[in-house]
């Protein structure tokens, strides 16, 4: 095989999780650009068919499903949904996050919240999809985690700006690093690959002093873009990546380096 051809996903059915946020949407574009047929599914089922729609009228093949990520019933409904559909399930991008807590200040129960489906909600994706793959003797789960679960907060970059960071965002994505390295263990002898992805900040018109203070935090000065996570998602998500597995992989413009 010719190694560029190693990266296409042609033939292939993905799934994505929270397909339509700032990560999501590139995320969504790197499937099916690679040849991919995609599901997105979210809570939100207007905004996927919305994003669904847009995507077929430029020639891909993607279908949207709704899905409560803390719902075990929900999980397992939506990969009937997919198998009765397209038969299998080759790729799992676990995208999707709740962000119910604004700081450290805010209730205990929301931190509860955030764990029902953050933390509790992956397992059960990792796991539902991961027997599935495990059957087909094959497939790649890619995990979106954050450059906060590798590092602590640097406060000094919301000094003045009247916001913070809240902690059960730190918590779920550092335990999804984790979790990547037990399912990868868990699954590796059925074939099926378990990776991370941690990306770095993502420019999204962020006060001024803000995005100067993190960019003088990468090696590269500047923040994420709407392209940085395309190449790296396919790179996990094809056979160019084949024996790639229990690894979490910053894309981050080398602040965790720094």
């Amino acid at each position: 095989m010719n190694v560029m051809d190693s990266f296409r996903l042609d033939g292939k059915t993905a799934v994505l999780t929270g397909s339509a946020g700032l990560f999501g949407r590139q995320i969504a574009d790197a499937l099916v650009e690679a040849g991919a047929r995609l599901f997105i599914a979210s809570r939100n089922i207007d905004n996927l068919e919305s994003q669904a729609a847009r995507m077929r009228q430029s020639g891909y093949e993607v279908t949207a499903h709704v899905l409560d990520q803390g719902s075990e019933e929900s999980i397992l409904a939506l990969l009937k949904f997919v198998l009765n559909r397209a038969g299998r399930v080759d790729i799992l991008v676990n995208n999707s996050v709740l962000r119910p807590m604004s700081d450290w200040s805010s209730p205990a129960k929301d931190f509860a919240r955030s764990m029902e489906v953050n933390a509790t909600g992956i397992f059960m994706m990792i796991r539902a999809f991961g027997e599935q793959m495990a059957k087909q003797n094959g497939g790649s789960m890619i995990n979106i985690a954050s450059v906060y679960g590798m590092v602590g907060p640097d406060f000094t970059l919301y000094e003045g700006l009247g916001w913070g960071t809240p902690p059960d965002y730190y918590f779920h994505k550092g335990g999804m690093i984790q979790l990547t390295k037990f399912a990868a263990s868990k699954l590796g002898p059925c074939g099926v690959r378990v990776n991370c992805i941690s990306p770095g900040g993502f420019y999204n018109n962020q006060d001024r002093i803000f995005v100067e203070r993190y960019a003088k935090r990468t090696f590269l000065g500047r923040m994420a873009n709407e392209e940085d996570l395309k190449g790296a998602i396919v790179f996990l998500a094809s056979d160019a990546s084949a024996y790639v597995t229990g690894v979490n992989i910053p894309v981050d413009g080398g602040l965790t380096a720094k």
